[in-house]
């Protein structure tokens, strides 16, 4: 059976399609403003790129926050599900997913068939994700690609206490007039990022094995803050931001 799962997010649209447990494509694609046209046209750009038929696609599953607006899908999964599933299979040690992408940050504890025990959102305040680290790289003047192993060159610990996104981005102003060392600036938002997601998987309780999952799973300096933080191992898939997709496409085929 091919199936495809399509998870979109705030920034980014990922497409995945399966069959018989074995990816056949996946891509990724920024998001548009007009959500449900983007996907349109990109759904069909997709399967012109790879050469599969939509007509070989017995079952689509959607998920992420837009995940209304693929009109393609027959059915809509929530993105924890669909995280937990994916984690499994990828992983089938895995217990605690951590999902960080641009917007939303999350915790989930599941059992050995992925299903989900518990879970805990961050989706209050963007300073415990990736957006954050968008708006610091732009305040650094740093590629957003060189801020993570710009912080593992720190050599000393500065601390952002702010809660609210806002409030973080003021004291990160603060230490640029200070001229506090960029990489230093660097570390404390990851390790700021990291004490807000490790605050959920606490909540949900933390049990081994432990997989990062998302956008900024890529980002170096999160992960090493996180793993320090957690002071346990994170693994980490070799294509983190799929996921939830993948685990999209397996529900799917499970149905």
């Amino acid at each position: 059976m091919v199936t495809a799962g399509l998870d979109v997010g705030f920034k980014t649209v990922k497409i995945l399609i399966l069959k018989d447990e074995v990816i056949l494509g996946q891509t990724l694609f920024l998001a548009g403003y007009d959500v449900r046209e983007f996907l349109k046209t990109i759904w069909d750009e997709f399967f012109l790129e790879t050469g599969i038929s939509p007509e070989q696609i017995a079952r689509i599953i959607a998920t992420g926050v837009g995940k209304k607006e693929a009109l393609m899908a027959q059915e809509r999964v929530t993105e924890v599900s669909a995280a937990a599933k994916g984690s499994i299979f990828l992983n089938s040690q895995v217990r605690t997913v951590i999902d960080v992408g641009a917007e939303e940050g999350r915790a989930i504890k599941i059992d050995g068939q992925g299903r989900v025990i518990d879970f805990a959102i961050n989706e209050k305040c963007a300073a415990g994700t990736g957006a954050f680290i968008e708006a610091t790289a732009r305040a650094l003047e740093v590629k957003l690609e060189e801020l993570g192993p710009l912080s593992l060159q720190s050599t000393q610990a500065v601390t952002i206490n702010a809660q609210c996104a806002v409030f973080a981005e003021s004291e990160l102003v603060s230490l640029v007039h200070r001229k506090t060392p960029k990489e230093d600036m660097a570390r404390a938002v990851h390790e700021a990022i990291a004490d807000r997601i490790v605050s959920l998987v606490r909540r949900v309780g933390l049990e081994k094995e432990v997989m990062l999952i998302g956008g900024l799973a890529k980002n170096v300096g999160f992960l090493a803050a996180l793993q320090q933080e957690l002071e346990e191992k994170v693994n980490v898939p070799e294509y983190p931001e799929f996921t939830s997709a993948l685990g999209a496409a397996l529900i799917g085929a499970g149905r």
